[in-house]
């Protein structure tokens, strides 16, 4: 009799483990922005899509299974054809799966320094087809998309894509909305990354649409702007002073910003990135 059950119990405790276990966990959904423009949520990550009359343009396909439900879903409730894929830029949790719009027909856009690295690297994704070095402007049904590049930041390839008539910004990674940067900021550029936020300043848009996170608006950029710029200057400012990383972390004060998301477990960590950049390029005497 106890032997009949256990074996019972590890029936059981097999089927509720392939139940829970063997399933796609990933958290997806597709939200409306407005006029044809959608975001679309994998997990912690996001990209955007437009729907136009002749056709759709798709962003970052984040990894091949996101893409591959992303791809159903389109042609399922808007029963169009996928004409564009744009990285934002080369890093593989947002490019990967790039192939399975390319071999639906899309043509793959990026910018120039994206092409190389995703070869280089051999990122599994769809190697891109059109390039370009500052804006390219694409149409499709009717409407605008103007991609950008604005220097160095998060990576040397990362871009902007702006949606006039939706007056919306996809920007991802380098903008995050009101959240300090992500821990040590690897593969990160300064001064470079401030100057490019006061580019995008510049540009006519209202929402802005991150890759992770809550929507923001065109505020949200001059904020994590100003943050940065003291960062930089301020790790700066204690480098030239002589002190050591772990005194630096104690003297530098962002507390202003303290009530951004995330503070207080990776501001620190900032601080440390930056001043692996500033010792990385630094000369002193």
């Amino acid at each position: 009799m106890l032997r009949s059950k256990m074996v019972w119990l590890t029936l059981l405790l097999g089927f509720l483990a392939t139940s829970v276990w063997g399933q796609d966990t990933a958290k997806r959904s597709i939200s409306n922005v407005g006029g044809g423009l959608y975001r679309f949520q994998n997990n912690f990550h996001y990209s955007v899509f437009l729907v136009t009359e002749q056709g759709v343009l798709v962003t970052d396909p984040i990894n091949a299974d996101a893409a591959r439900w992303l791809k159903a879903e389109i042609a399922k409730r808007f029963k169009q054809p996928i004409r564009y894929l744009v990285y934002s830029h080369d890093h593989a949790d947002h490019s990967s799966g790039g192939e399975v719009f390319a071999e639906a027909g899309a043509i793959v856009v990026a910018h120039a320094n994206a092409k190389s690295i995703i070869k280089g690297e051999k990122r599994p994704t769809a190697i891109p087809e059109i390039t370009f070095e500052r804006q390219l402007t694409l149409e499709l049904g009717g409407q605008q998309v103007i991609l950008n590049y604005h220097g160095k930041n998060h990576s040397n390839n990362m871009i902007t894509m702006l949606f006039p008539a939706q007056r919306a910004l996809f920007a991802v990674d380098f903008i995050p909305v009101k959240t300090v940067a992500y821990k040590t900021l690897t593969d990160s550029w300064f001064p470079e990354w401030p100057h490019s936020l006061e580019q995008v300043e510049h540009l006519d848009f209202d929402i802005l649409i991150p890759g992770h996170g809550a929507i923001g608006s065109k505020a949200d950029v001059s904020v994590f702007r100003n943050y940065l710029q003291d960062l930089y200057s301020e790790v700066l400012e204690q480098v030239r002073s002589g002190k050591t990383l772990e005194q630096i972390k104690v003297a530098v004060d962002l507390s202003k910003y303290k009530t951004m998301e995330k503070f207080n477990d990776w501001a620190p960590m900032n601080v440390e990135g930056v001043y692996k950049q500033i010792q990385l390029h630094r000369r002193g005497n």
